[in-house]
């Protein structure tokens, strides 16, 4: 995955005059941008200096690209949770219908703590969301008092996670 060298020395002089490399790819990334991207899924607390090395630019230039990728909203970078081992015992998906503006219902369901995705989809549901809870009793609760009390929801239906099998943040970039 990295660049050879004389990418490198193009992108480093290129650096060194002031002249940023600018991609013509339609989203505004380039090839570096997204080995860049691809090396912080592996590891988002790998050392701006590693990443300069895989893809030919110095540190700077590489801190420089990370800012701009964050600022942009193309990427962030945080702390990825087990929500088990922080004491939430349950986790569910909750397809959700709804009469009348989806998005009032989407933002609603959004707004509760415990629901850590939420996205309006085309299909047998309106909504979609993940949410978490510290037990049984507690999702009961949510179900009830929060998600099924919204105005505009007709029916909701749950589906409790049982096994992870798979989950990953490292999907790339185009």
């Amino acid at each position: 995955m990295s660049t050879t060298k004389p990418q490198r020395q193009t992108h480093l002089n290129a650096e060194r005059s002031g002249i940023e490399l600018v991609s013509s790819a339609p989203n505004g990334l380039d090839s570096i941008d997204r080995q860049i991207i691809a090396q912080l899924q592996i590891d988002g607390r790998r050392a701006y200096g590693a990443i300069a090395e895989e893809v030919g630019l110095s540190e700077a230039g590489v801190r420089r690209r990370v800012q701009r990728l964050k600022d942009s909203g193309v990427m962030q970078i945080v702390a990825i949770t087990d929500p088990l081992q922080l004491g939430y015992g349950r986790e569910a998906l909750v397809g959700i219908r709804v009469h009348g503006d989806v998005r009032l219902v989407a933002d609603k369901v959004a707004a509760i703590e415990e629901a850590n995705y939420v996205v309006m989809t085309a299909g047998s549901f309106d909504i979609i969301a993940e949410v978490i809870a510290e037990d049984d009793n507690a999702l009961v609760h949510l179900l009830n008092d929060s998600i099924r009390s919204i105005p505009g929801v007709t029916e909701v239906e749950t589906f409790l996670y049982l096994k992870l099998s798979k989950q990953t943040y490292a999907w790339g970039a185009k």
